[in-house]
């Protein structure tokens, strides 16, 4: 009689030592998942950041392209992109502090990089126009860079 009960003993013993190592086993499945889907989400977001920059940008230049009115020129610690608005108003669109950043204004307001509206989060922007040629170089915090290239339709545009 006492044979049969450490038999069973044993038998539920061994069951739950195998429950055991299947919970585990799906334990460390499922956070290595999650870990994946994580990294996947993160790299996606910055994909997409650095895409809705790049067109942000080429919207904006699309919007003040006329014959010589899209400049680049100094503004602040870097260049900016400076977009005609009409009745001597310019829109400036620049780098600023970790930010794309964008300022409406009087083209002689006096105004600094500091009062315009943040954009979008940006590690850093590099612009350059060369014979109508507009080069945009968008870097984010990971180390990604995009370029972005447009041909002017007005033109050679000025740069500063």
């Amino acid at each position: 009689m006492r044979r049969r009960g450490n038999q069973h003993q044993l038998g539920g013993l061994l069951m739950l030592l195998l429950f055991g190592v299947f919970a585990a086993c799906v334990l460390i499945l499922l956070l290595t998942g999650a870990r994946a889907y994580r990294r996947l989400t993160q790299r996606d977001q910055a994909a997409f950041d650095r895409r809705t920059c790049v067109q942000y940008l080429a919207t904006r230049v699309r919007q003040g392209d006329a014959a010589g009115g899209v400049s680049v020129r100094p503004f602040g610690e870097g260049n900016a992109l400076a977009l005609p608005a009409g009745e001597g108003y310019v829109t400036w669109v620049y780098w600023h502090d970790g930010w794309l950043m964008e300022l409406y204004t009087l083209e002689d307001s006096g105004l600094s990089p500091e009062d315009g509206a943040r954009i979008m989060p940006l590690a850093g922007l590099s612009l350059s126009l060369k014979d109508g040629l507009l080069t945009a170089e968008l870097a984010d915090g990971a180390g990604e860079t995009d370029t972005l290239l447009l041909s002017l339709r007005g033109g050679g545009g000025t740069a500063g």
